[in-house]
C-alpha cells in the first residue's frame, strides 16, 4: 500500500500550483493532508472514489487536517478527545481492521517560542492517545510534527538550535515518541542520509539554497517494521513550502 502526507500551507493555494496532478499521479491508498485553511464547505474537491475525512480548525484560515482514502475505514475519529487540544483540526484517526491512520499537525512553538509550554502539554497528551491505539492495533501515523529529530534532519543545527522546532525539548518528545514503541520509517530505510529535507523557509531562497527541515514523518508501531517497503520524501514536488513524503508498506 502506498500512503502519501502533505502539509499543503493552503489547500486553496496548492490546488492552484498543481495539486490535483499530484494527487491524481500518486495514485495512492491514502493521502493525507496537514495545514489545510479551510471551513467546512470552502472547497469542493472531485476525488473520484475516495471518501473524504476533514477536520477544520475553529478558527478560520487555519490549521486543519483531512484524509482521502480509496477504503472505507471501520470508523474516523476528530482530535484526541480532549477538548483543549481538539479545536485547531489536528488530528484524523480511521481505524482499520488490522490498524490505526493518523494524520497529524503538531502546533508549532512559535516566534520567541511563545507557545512551547503549550507543545508540550499537547506531546504529552498525544504520546498517550498514541498509546492507547496501540494498545489495539498497531499505528501508522503521519504529518507535520514540527520538529526536526537530530542534526543531521536540518541544514543549519547549530544557528538554528533554540529556535522553533529544534529546542531540546521539543526534540526530547520526539524521542520519547521514538522510545515508547515507534519507528521514524526514513531513517530506518536511510540512517545516514545527508541533505533530505521536506520543508523550507520561504525565505532567503532557502529551497534554491537547499537550506531545509527533515520535519514531516512517517511513524509507525515496531511491530509493522517487518511489513515496511520504503519511505520517500518527494522534494522535486512544488506548491507547498512542504513536498510530499510517502511509506510503502506491505499491509
Amino acid at each position: 500500500m502506498k500512503f502519501i502526507s502533505w502539509n499543503v500551507n493552503g489547500l486553496r493555494a496548492c490546488m492552484k500550483k498543481g495539486f490535483l496532478e499530484f494527487f491524481e499521479t500518486s495514485d495512492a491508498d491514502a493521502f493525507c493532508l496537514q495545514e489545510t485553511k479551510l471551513q467546512e464547505g470552502q472547497l469542493s474537491l472531485p476525488l473520484g472514489d475516495y471518501r473524504q475525512y476533514w477536520n477544520y480548525a475553529e478558527k478560520k484560515g487555519y490549521s486543519g487536517t483531512a484524509i482521502f482514502v480509496k477504503n472505507e475505514p471501520l470508523a474516523a475519529t476528530y482530535g484526541m478527545g480532549i477538548e483543549e487540544h481538539d479545536k485547531e483540526g489536528r488530528i484524523i484517526t480511521l481505524e482499520y481492521p488490522d490498524y490505526y491512520l493518523l494524520t497529524c499537525y503538531t502546533p508549532n512553538s512559535q516566534n520567541e517560542l511563545k507557545r512551547l509550554s503549550y507543545r508540550i502539554q499537547w506531546e504529552d497528551a498525544f504520546l498517550g492517545y498514541l498509546k492507547e491505539l496501540e494498545n489495539k492495533k498497531p499505528v501508522i501515523l503521519c504529518g507535520d510534527l514540527n520538529v526536526a529529530h537530530q542534526e543531521i534532519d536540518l541544514k543549519n543545527p547549530k544557528t538554528n538550535r533554540h529556535n522553533a522546532g529544534f529546542t531540546d525539548e521539543e526534540r526530547e518528545k520526539f524521542s520519547a515518541l521514538i522510545n515508547n514503541g515507534f519507528t521514524d520509517t526514513f531513517r530506518y530505510f536511510y540512517p545516514d542520509r545527508t541533505d533530505i529535507y521536506s520543508w523550507w523557509s520561504y525565505r532567503f531562497h532557502a529551497r534554491e539554497k537547499n537550506a531545509g527541515w527533515r520535519i514531516d514523518y512517517f511513524l509507525t508501531s515496531n511491530s509493522l517494521q517487518d511489513h515496511l517497503l520504503d519511505a520517500k520524501i518527494h522534494t522535486d514536488v512544488f506548491g507547498s513550502d512542504h513536498c510530499p513524503i510517502e511509506l510503502d508498506v506491505a499491509l
